[in-house]
């Protein structure tokens, strides 16, 4: 059935130009992908009646060059090439209602290293379409030849670690609490005992800009003098993230170049601002020597879904892409949504150079990054020191641990809550360091370490007993094959 018009070729509706997506060229089953072509893989849930490839076609036409009728311009260009081409349509494994369609859009279609275009073409308008019930981008296939139109990252890992002197160990960090409604002195203490108690960064929270009970300046000069005086009684680089997420541009600007005055070597900012916002202060970074923290906040608002919207997989890249040196990631074992084998293929796609085939862990494309830098994922929210080891062998060392509940509110205090932590993963690494198996191990290698931190103590029996065992509304559509 064609889209709309009850699969009628005829009568009014050829009259009037009106011809299904894949008689005009959307839906090419022999079409064979270049290198150069940036691949979509879309969820796509039809409406009744509404055919699986006659989708797909629809989703390439209005992501592209189509509209619902033919048009006289078509025939001043050379409409093949710049047609997105839906060429494979596969079941959704275990739900009839679903198909896969994969898509391919040539290289022509997209502005030279802007997010808000590419965005713009897949995402634009096609998702609010009436043929398809439900639309989720799942996965992008990007070329080198479109990546390499990107910076990527201001710094990136190996520059991250070297600009603190840290290595060997993930990066611990706390955002501070209550998010709202401290004063810029109060806010200082705050930071001051969490980065002299061990951690290396605090926190702005995503919704702490400049308030009335708080203004930016006051809270970005208190906390610096924190994050100097830490230095100065631990001997370590320390660092405090500073939001400098404001109403429009120039004001971002004005406060991320305050914060590189007085000293700060990190900002930050929420993902709200949007794509060329975030591109734009990603090339200030980059040209001020200051490393880039995303948070990602509203990303769940479409990201969560499972038929609708976009995986977070997808935004990754887009991140990685647009350039910024860490990004929000998931935990898995905290409060927020995360399924293990998902989570695992995000820190992938920020990570490694290149991402192979692997839809267990959501990855349904090759990914050669061409060299474009890897971002540190961030592990946030609900997580504590009696985790160590779920985190460490869930993530390994390049990853930021923050413990903002459980920092601050450790029963012996913030500073405590900070030592617990930096106590537990220098204990977990050396034992992982000597060979040992610390996901079978690690409740004892804790306590073992315990015995001589009264403030680890403190924290594994405060915590002992807090997980978040919800099922993920996001899991992997593809399980594991079993081995012999």
């Amino acid at each position: 059935m064609a889209l709309g018009y009850a699969g009628k070729d005829t009568g009014k509706y050829a009259k009037a130009g009106v011809r299904e997506y894949r008689e005009m060229g959307y839906w090419q089953p022999d079409y064979v992908p270049k290198d150069t072509d940036t691949l979509a893989l879309f969820r796509i849930t039809p409406q009744p009646g509404v055919e699986p490839e006659e989708a797909a076609a629809a989703v390439a036409g209005e992501s592209s060059t189509a509209t619902w009728t033919v048009v006289w311009t078509d025939r001043l260009t050379t409409l093949e090439r710049y047609q997105a081409k839906a060429y494979k349509v596969e079941p959704v494994p275990g739900n009839p209602e679903q198909v896969f369609a994969y898509i391919a859009y040539d290289l022509a279609l997209f502005e030279e290293g802007s997010i808000a275009n590419m965005t713009s073409s897949i995402i634009g308008n096609v998702f609010g379409f009436k043929a398809v019930k439900a639309l989720r981008l799942e996965d992008l296939r990007v070329p080198v030849a479109y990546l390499k139109t990107f910076k990527g990252a201001p710094h990136g890992i190996p520059v991250e670690r070297d600009m603190l002197n840290k290595y060997g160990r993930p990066i611990l960090g706390a955002t501070v609490k209550p998010k709202l409604g401290l004063s810029g002195r109060n806010y200082g203490r705050v930071v001051y005992e969490a980065l002299a108690g061990g951690l290396d960064f605090t926190k702005d929270d995503e919704n702490i800009n400049s308030q009335a009970f708080m203004r930016w300046r006051d809270r970005f000069l208190y906390a610096q003098e924190a994050v100097m005086r830490a230095e100065q009684v631990s001997g370590e680089r320390k660092g405090h993230y500073m939001n400098v997420t404001a109403a429009d541009m120039e004001e971002v600007l004005r406060r991320a170049e305050f914060a590189k005055e007085i000293g700060s070597i990190i900002i930050m900012a929420d993902l709200t601002m949007g794509y060329t916002a975030l591109q734009t202060l990603s090339n200030w970074c980059r040209n001020n020597g200051m490393i880039l923290h995303l948070h990602r906040a509203s990303h769940a608002t479409f990201t969560r879904q499972k038929n609708h919207g976009i995986n977070f997989r997808v935004l990754a890249k887009w991140m990685r892409m647009l350039g910024v040196d860490h990004i929000h990631a998931g935990t898995v074992v905290g409060k927020l949504e995360g399924d293990p084998n998902l989570t695992r293929g995000y820190y992938a796609i920020l990570r490694e150079q290149y991402n192979h085939y692997d839809p267990v862990r959501g990855i349904y494309f090759d990914q050669d990054w061409g060299y474009l830098p890897a971002v540190m994922p961030v592990a946030s929210g609900g997580i504590h020191a009696g985790q160590m080891h779920l985190l460490l062998d869930l993530f390994g060392d390049d990853v930021v641990l923050q413990f903002g509940g459980g920092t601050i509110g450790h029963p012996m205090g913030i500073a405590a809550g900070a030592t617990a932590n930096r106590v537990a993963v220098e204990a977990m690494v050396m034992a992982r360091n000597e060979g040992r198996d610390i996901l079978a191990e690690g409740p004892e290698i804790l306590r073992q370490a315990a015995k001589h931190s009264p403030a680890l103590a403190a924290a594994l029996e405060v915590w002992k007993d807090i997980t978040f065992d919800f099922t993920s509304t996001d899991t992997p559509d593809f399980v594991p094959t079993p081995t012999l």
